[in-house]
């Protein structure tokens, strides 16, 4: 770790997160004062251990708050925002955390004198998408250009890494069911590793051609959904069958869902998959940003092998 840099002060909104944990690392690792800007700072405390102490710094800070969100930015460098949600609790949350909110962290950063912003969106934000993930992404967006428009916006494509929530959930699954089920077994995806992400944001933070410029982060892998479940399947050594499910019945898991506290498939979510989650072809992405993208094949099976039979450990025989 490098020695602490006077006047390097970074704000990172949602940094307990998935993302937000690799992030807060490397900043600190380059010798940041890290705020990390989150709505439960105990939940945060996690991460003071990957810096010096009094170097990473939770506090509470919620991006429906401007003044609570005021007060983080205030005497920062850079500010990196990572909040976001992939299912809505309540109508109109997607609308409330990925676009108003994501205005209001811009807005305050702009308003503080704040040189550098990093906003991770994702790269199924589009203002003419059928879901309301996409389109409220969208919007965040502009909201952030419109407020300050030297920020620098990240889109990646799936994230994974050993918390993910992609692999690890259908490899999960694969233990419990006697078929794999497959859903838009035919849309195409573009895994990006959560370490390369997070050397995104510092390199976005960092280089003088990232000012005001929009990046699109994939893996070097293009790999349908049907592609990807089969490979889950070969990493842990389950035998299932895959199942395309018919679109009556995804639809009826859809209305049960509604009814769990975290359903597997959300009506949004299904629209989402309508739609590749692809680099788009030219796009600057993290070969411009100087990042060689790691491969799913050289990370996932080692924290997918606790799924395996005796959790990916050979028996050991008496000689």
């Amino acid at each position: 770790m490098t020695g602490l840099t006077i006047g390097k002060t970074a704000t990172v909104f949602g940094g307990s997160g998935f993302i937000g944990r690799y992030v807060v690392q490397r900043l600190a690792h380059q010798g940041w004062l890290v705020r990390v800007a989150v709505r439960d700072p105990a939940g945060a405390r996690f991460l003071q251990t990957q810096g010096r102490v009094g170097q990473i710094v939770p506090l509470a800070a919620s991006l429906a708050d401007a003044g609570a969100v005021a007060r983080a930015v205030a005497g920062a460098t850079l500010v990196v925002n990572l909040v976001g949600i992939l299912a809505e609790k309540k109508p109109g949350q997607f609308e409330k955390v990925h676009a108003e909110g994501a205005g209001t962290a811009a807005r305050e950063a702009a308003a503080a004198g704040v040189e550098r912003l990093v906003h991770v969106s994702a790269l199924g934000a589009d203002p003419a998408s059928p879901s309301a993930y996409g389109r409220s992404k969208a919007a965040g967006e502009a909201a952030v250009k419109a407020a300050f428009p030297a920020a620098t916006i990240l889109r990646p494509s799936i994230v994974f890494g050993p918390e993910d929530q992609f692999f690890n959930r259908f490899a999960a699954l694969a233990g419990l069911l006697p078929v794999m089920p497959v859903v838009a077994g035919a849309t195409r995806f573009q895994p990006v590793y959560v370490g390369d992400v997070a050397d995104a944001v510092l390199a976005a933070a960092e280089r003088p051609e990232a000012v005001g410029q929009t990046y699109e982060l994939g893996g070097p892998r293009v790999m349908s959904m049907r592609e990807l479940l089969a490979y889950v399947l070969e990493v842990t050594g389950h035998r299932r069958r895959l199942v395309t499910l018919p679109a009556a019945l995804v639809k009826l898991q859809v209305a049960l869902g509604r009814f769990l506290p975290n359903p597997p498939l959300t009506a949004d979510q299904l629209l989402m998959l309508q739609r590749d989650n692809v680099v788009t072809e030219g796009a600057p992405g993290l070969a411009a940003l100087g990042i060689q993208a790691k491969a799913v094949e050289a990370v996932v099976p080692g924290y997918l092998s606790r799924f395996r039979a005796g959790g990916g450990r050979r028996p050991v025989f008496a000689a």
